[in-house]
């Protein structure tokens, strides 16, 4: 087959038209007749605002031509277009298996992408995992948050955090990453989505995206294929700790509705999330090599998403808006200072969240639904923290950090989300914004007019407002009077790295960090392929517990 790149079509062709178009230009850049050239499948698709108002939307195709190897060689040599090439299709290959024997079945601890991931695919390669979540089923989960959002009554154990699908689930939903992966890794777990129910479009789509209305369908379909597949998931349980003898895991302690309890095994692949504090802590007490590690601080900004696609498309007919996907933008700086200023989780079309998970805290994140319709934007306007920010080298600094500004926009908002417009922020003054209503400002939570000013520290704050106006300037309004704050956004990544080596475990023999809370990945996607690389670190060593039958 021929991969072809770069064939921009208009962007409001209609649908019925595009394969036919696609395989016009195909034949036209190799200079063979269309009727020996028919399109294998999209690779990718994105959207080129450059010209606006003309936009185009830019593919990359694979195709097959009714000519042989040889025939197509010639026909590409012909064409001398850089953007065709032969292409291969690759498929993920789940590695060969290790040969030591398992005493026990290996456990996953946290049941966020990372965790899954890990758990479905030593699951369907006979290893037969037990995972276990702090949190709730997505379904009871769901409850518990709506709950919060109407009464501020939090669950610390099932919240926006914790839970099934981790903290990606009631987030936008996004599926790129930045990482590099030729090993197919990637590919699978988009796959993976679409037969659990997730539009097929997330294969190609340059940013792919699923929505938490979806991912919510989704998740106990990954559920059930996991148990399936001879893995055990327990809910409600949370890990307390790690037996350890002569250096190596040999249990684990684990708590649930019932008390206390402790299994053997000598594999656990610890997945967390950004938020487990509880759980570095332990670890740190138990000497695990940890690491400091930069995260981002800021505050949640919502516009009218009118305003956002107006600035990214130009001036469209309102047919041609309903038509375009919601705009997105992704902004960064570097200020006078030094410091990067950047937009963090972008949801166009979306919600601001309370997604607080500890008592005395208020942290906010950002949400979306599949058709992004919600009619306003909002993304996370953050600073670079390094940890010659956190005042400390005890490699929970970064966590304290976070707690201290959570702790702070909770006593500023008594509680509830704390909102200002950008105009009130810059005067220290507190407004009237909240008297808008949570439902119009698109805000899932309780919330109250306040002054943030103040809630984040100093040199924070000095370069999240030379940011906006860098911004405005690239954006028209983004620092205008619709710009709505909220706060305090503090769980952009984890603020710390559990060490681990080139096997993938840590300091501990039989301890395998994974994803994002062990600082190994930044994302649904990423995460999700770290679980898969842990699952295959593990299979690396040992033999599938369905061997051990035997």
């Amino acid at each position: 087959m021929i991969r072809i790149g770069q064939l921009k079509i208009p962007a409001d062709m209609p649908e019925a038209r595009i394969r036919e178009e696609l395989e016009a230009r195909a034949a036209r850049t190799l200079r063979i007749p269309a009727e020996k050239i028919h399109l294998h499948k999209i690779l990718r698709r994105s959207l080129d605002a450059r010209r606006k108002p003309e936009l185009y939307s830019v593919y990359t195709i694979a195709v097959k031509t009714e000519l042989s190897p040889r025939e197509e060689e010639r026909a590409l040599r012909r064409a001398r277009s850089r953007d065709a090439a032969i292409w291969h299709e690759t498929r993920y290959h789940f590695p060969v298996k290790g040969t030591e024997l398992c005493d026990a079945r290996p456990v996953v601890v946290g049941a966020g992408p990372a965790g899954l991931f890990c758990a479905l695919f030593l699951a369907e390669n006979g290893y037969r995992p037990l995972l276990v979540e702090r949190g709730r089923r997505v379904e009871e989960r769901a409850e518990d948050i709506e709950r919060f959002w109407r009464t501020g009554r939090l669950d610390p154990a099932s919240n926006v955090q914790f839970g099934e699908g981790g903290a990606g689930a009631f987030s936008d939903g996004k599926l790129n990453s930045g990482i590099g992966d030729r090993s197919g890794r990637s590919a699978a777990v988009l796959e993976t989505f679409v037969e659990a129910g997730a539009p097929q479009d997330i294969l190609y789509e340059s940013r792919p995206h699923v929505g938490t209305d979806l991912l919510r369908k989704i998740l106990p379909v990954i559920r059930e294929r996991i148990e399936k597949a001879g893995g055990e998931i327990r809910f409600g349980t949370l890990c307390e700790g790690l037996d350890v003898e002569n250096g190596a895991v040999r249990g684990i302690r684990l708590l649930d509705a019932e008390g206390a309890y402790a299994l053997e095994t000598g594999i656990v692949v610890l997945a967390p999330g950004h938020s487990a504090r509880d759980t570095f802590r332990w670890l740190a007490d138990a000497g695990i090599a940890m690491q400091q590690k930069a995260f981002a601080a800021g505050l949640r900004v919502s516009h009218p998403q009118r305003m956002i696609d107006a600035a990214q498309y130009g001036p469209q007919s309102e047919d041609t808006y309903a038509r375009l996907p919601a705009a997105t933008y992704k902004l960064t700086a570097k200020t006078a200072g030094g410091r990067g200023v950047y937009s963090f989780c972008m949801c166009p079309g979306g919600y601001i969240v309370n997604a607080s998970s500890e008592e005395g805290g208020t942290v906010v994140n950002g949400m979306s639904d599949h058709a992004r319709d919600s009619g306003r934007a909002n993304s996370a306007i953050v600073v670079t923290v390094s940890p010659e920010d956190f005042g400390s080298e005890d490699p929970l600094a970064g966590a304290a950090l976070q707690r201290e500004l959570e702790e702070r926009a909770y006593a500023r908002g008594a509680g509830a989300v704390p909102v200002q417009s950008f105009a009130d922020y810059e005067r220290g003054a507190v407004g009237t914004t909240a008297s808008r209503g949570a439902e119009d400002l698109c805000i899932r939570g309780q919330i109250r007019d306040a002054d943030l000013r103040g809630v984040l520290p100093a040199q924070v704050e000095e370069a999240f407002l030379e940011g906006m106006h860098v911004f405005d300037r690239q954006i028209p309004g983004f620092a205008g009077p619709e710009a709505v704050l909220a706060g305090v956004e503090t769980r952009t990544s984890s603020p710390v790295r559990i060490v681990r080596d080139e096997s993938l475990q840590a300091s501990l023999r039989g301890l395998f960090p994974c994803g994002e809370g062990a600082g190994y990945a930044g994302g649904i996607l990423s995460a999700a392929v770290d679980g898969i690389r842990t699952a295959e670190a593990v299979a690396a060593i040992y033999r599938p517990m369905e061997e051990r039958q035997k």
